[in-house]
């Protein structure tokens, strides 16, 4: 067999399964029989054309799978074993990565005079679906396996591990960026899978009264499943009166913002305390604005963070080790399962957030 089933971009409002060349196996490369993939907010943030990608490019970026084949040169593993790989798959070579920063390996600044600006390409270390095809396929081929394969523990199904290689490093990079401490108050806003996942990682980081902020009761009822003491619906409550009722108008120690608007950000950055942290975790389509007010002009102290989920075999290994300890279950985010045939009607689904989805397992 030398084809596989693939889901490409075609165009903004338009991806198709079709069939492409199974990938070549390079000597740093593993090839990778997915079992189990998933479709991701960014996904739909790529299919409405709000973030480019080139046409034809395999979308997806969250693998579950057996090894189907190993480069000369990938040690360490073997044939048939069933493993994960992050989202982000840094090469551990660049000079951001060696700066600490391995999910930002591959970014760079745009020269004035290139694509009529300057500034910032967060590529990064996201190569699946963005720079390179992706996991939404019959087959992946992972990028420098070494660094990036992470072997999926006995015991732990692949709707278990299916949140690692994404939503669970973002939601708990989301939870450690935000600077939390033993007895801390914590708001999260929205409680879809990465800001429930921001929600657990708050609890294992120590925060005693976290606050979850949504506007769909059943996800509410989920995050306090997830680790949320006080949920609040914003349909029913003016939610930045009743956060800083809530804490006798002090302000929370930290506010994790995991939608990506202005609302949710501006609200997250009102009930900070002075010097609190806001860790900002939303994909923006648009540009966002700081009100002066809420600032404090700038003199009060406050840290704004943003982060892209880690990646590497570390970081998935630690996030296993969390599920295998049985401290969480994030199967419980999985609430449809589809057919790769079908995933277009899958995308429909998802993106219009019906039928109280969260997190879809795609079986090729």
């Amino acid at each position: 067999m030398s084809k596989m089933k693939a889901t490409v971009f075609v165009a903004p409002g338009r991806i198709e399964l079709i069939d492409k060349p199974i990938p070549a196996v390079g000597p740093n490369d593993a090839l990778i029989r997915t079992t189990t993939t998933t479709i991701c907010g960014t996904d739909v943030h790529i299919l409405k054309g709000e973030y480019p990608v080139k046409p034809g490019l395999t979308i997806g970026h969250e693998p579950v799978g057996v090894i189907e084949k190993l480069g000369s040169a990938v040690q360490g593993y073997q044939e048939g074993q069933r493993v994960i790989a992050g989202a982000i798959c840094p090469s551990f070579a660049s000079y951001a990565s060696q700066d600490g920063l391995p999910s930002q390996d591959g970014s760079y600044l745009i020269p004035l005079g290139q694509c009529g600006h300057h500034g910032y390409k967060a590529t990064a270390g996201w190569r699946f679906g963005n720079l390179i095809d992706g996991t939404q396929a019959e087959y992946v081929l992972v990028p420098d396996a070494q660094a990036n394969l992470a072997p999926i523990p006995d015991g732990l199904t692949d709707e278990q591990v299916l949140m690692c290689p994404d939503i669970m490093s973002t939601g708990f990079k989301g939870a450690e960026n935000a600077n939390i401490k033993l007895g801390d108050t914590v708001a999260v806003f929205a409680q879809g899978p990465i800001g429930l996942c921001a929600t657990a990682g708050a609890r294992l980081l120590g925060a005693t009264t976290i606050i979850a902020v949504d506007g769909n009761d059943h996800r509410l009822g989920i995050a306090k499943v997830m680790g949320a003491d006080i949920t609040l619906n914003f349909q029913k409550h003016d939610v930045v009166a009743e956060i800083l009722r809530l804490t006798g108008g002090r302000g929370v120690d930290s506010a994790i913002e995991a939608l990506g608007l202005q609302s949710t950000f501006e609200s997250a950055l009102r009930v900070l305390k002075p010097g609190g942290t806001l860790s900002s975790l939303g994909v923006y389509s648009s540009d966002l604005k700081i009100p002066l007010d809420a600032f404090a002009a700038g003199l009060g102290d406050h840290r704004i963070n943003t982060a892209l989920c880690p990646g590497g075999k570390e970081r998935m290994r630690r996030l296993m080790n969390v599920l295998a300890s049985n401290r969480l279950d994030l199967g419980v985010l999985v609430t449809h399962t589809y057919k790769l045939d079908d995933i277009v009607a899958a995308y429909d689904l998802f993106a219009n957030q019906r039928d109280g989805v969260l997190k879809i397992a795609i079986k090729p």
